[in-house]
């Protein structure tokens, strides 16, 4: 077991530690300049599913309650007051104060130039930025999550107009619910959903006015938020010192798909050059570079997203071309060199899809003990990629709200080491069964 000034860690090997405690405090414990990234899914500070993980700094009291959007009817509510957010929200600025405390001691504890990734909530993704920002990170970009699998958590109006008005609705038809056998991932206050749920007509003709209005829309991305703790002295220099920086764009670029091309680019040294180009001959071709695939985008899709995008934008064909330049021109760099001439394209075609990452998720990735499972899992094959953007290699990961492990488990399979953090008591088994039934396959 390692210890870290009076910190126990909860499990311990040569290339994973896990900590069972307050994130903050643990940190606090971690020496300065000591981790190459922070790729961590914090709580989005909704009180998702009314779990109190998702508003950690309710302890403070800084709260206001609200009735709106918690009607008995909604699935997988009990018609409790939850938390308010936006303009006179205290829990809005509450959750970027705490954000603040926990992005000051990632900051203190990543090395120079090191990178934050860190998912957010569309509602409350501002505030965790700001808290970032606050804490003293350069932001640097966002990450569009995209995926189809997201369910509306929406007030429908009409009903509670009736309910208001004290008039029961008439049942006109029972479906089966969709959520029904999901277990713990759904269940709010240890209520599972029902087999089945009732479509009832509108009773009053006011609930009738206002009839299939909600209040929400279907969520259907995750903003990630892009930060790089400031550098000391150049990139270069950075880079070279502390091994941090910069982001792994040949390491995380696009794959081809099947039958496609691969990338190419040469220059032609000039046939009149005085000067060699790239220890080139006059008239020789110079391949340059044969990269994997296209660039990483600021856009990740799941597969469900990547299908309705590619059934939008149809088939469309990328074809080579070619560049020429005059002596001393844009790549003769205003010096003289000789022209030359660069082809490039990638000859392939497909959907719209392909200019993008594909996150594919497996349903066997959600590890379960007994009925206990995290809700807001993301799919592996995310988190591997996020993680190798910003780690260097053989570098450590830091990952303060730990969940079920996933961004553990991803760390591992990619070569990493990781410092993992939780304080739920019942999902550190979960991260423990992460380790070890991949363990025999990592290590």
């Amino acid at each position: 077991m390692r210890w870290l000034r009076g910190v126990k860690a909860h499990y311990s090997d040569e290339r994973a530690t896990v900590y069972h405690g307050d994130c903050i405090e643990v940190m606090r414990s971690l020496p300065d300049n000591s981790v190459d990234s922070v790729v961590t899914d914090p709580p989005y500070g909704l009180e998702f599913m009314g779990k109190d993980w998702d508003a950690p700094w309710k302890r403070s009291g800084d709260v206001e309650w609200v009735e709106e959007g918690t009607d008995a009817s909604h699935p997988f509510r009990d018609g409790s007051a939850r938390i308010r957010f936006g303009l006179g929200g205290e829990a809005s600025y509450g959750f970027q104060l705490w954000f603040t405390d926990v992005a000051t001691e990632a900051l203190r504890v990543l090395k120079p130039g090191g990178h934050l990734l860190a998912f957010g909530g569309t509602r409350t993704w501002h505030r965790l930025a700001v808290g970032i920002e606050d804490a003293g990170f350069e932001i640097r970009d966002s990450i569009a999550w995209q995926y189809g699998s997201g369910f509306p958590k929406s007030l429908d109006v009409s009903k509670a107009i009736d309910k208001r008005q004290g008039v029961e609705r008439e049942v006109v038809e029972t479906i089966p619910d969709r959520w029904a056998g999901k277990g713990s991932v759904l269940q709010r206050s240890n209520q599972s959903p029902a087999e089945s749920v009732n479509i009832t007509a509108p009773a009053t003709p006011e609930a009738q006015q206002w009839s299939g209005w909600g209040t929400a829309l279907k969520p259907a991305h995750e903003p990630i938020v892009v930060a790089r703790k400031p550098l000391i002295g150049t990139v270069a220099e950075n880079v070279l010192t502390h091994g941090t920086g910069a982001l792994n764009i040949d390491g995380s670029r696009i794959g081809y798909q099947s039958g496609e091309v691969d990338f190419t680019k040469e220059q032609k040294q000039s046939t009149t050059a005085t000067v060699n180009f790239g220890g080139a001959k006059p008239g020789d071709v110079v391949q340059m570079f044969k990269p994997a695939g296209r660039w990483p985008a600021n856009v990740i899709l799941d597969e469900a997203m990547a299908a309705e995008l590619d059934r939008q934008s149809g088939v469309s064909v990328s074809v080579k071309g070619t560049l020429t330049s005059k002596p001393g021109g844009v790549y003769g760099n205003g010096k003289g060199l000789p022209s030359h001439t660069a082809e490039y394209g990638h000859n392939d075609s497909g959907g719209a899809s392909r200019f993008f990452y594909v996150a594919k998720a497996n349903k066997s990735e959600r590890p379960r003990d007994g009925d206990t499972a995290h809700p807001t899992v993301k799919p592996l094959a995310l988190m591997r990629y996020l993680c190798k953007l910003v780690t260097p290699p053989g570098g450590t990961i830091l990952e303060p709200f730990a969940g079920s492990g996933t961004t553990v488990q991803a760390a591992l399979m990619e070569g990493f080491n990781v410092i993992a953090i939780e304080m739920t008591d019942e999902y550190l088994p979960l991260i423990v069964e992460r380790i070890e039934r991949y363990g025999e396959m990592l290590f």
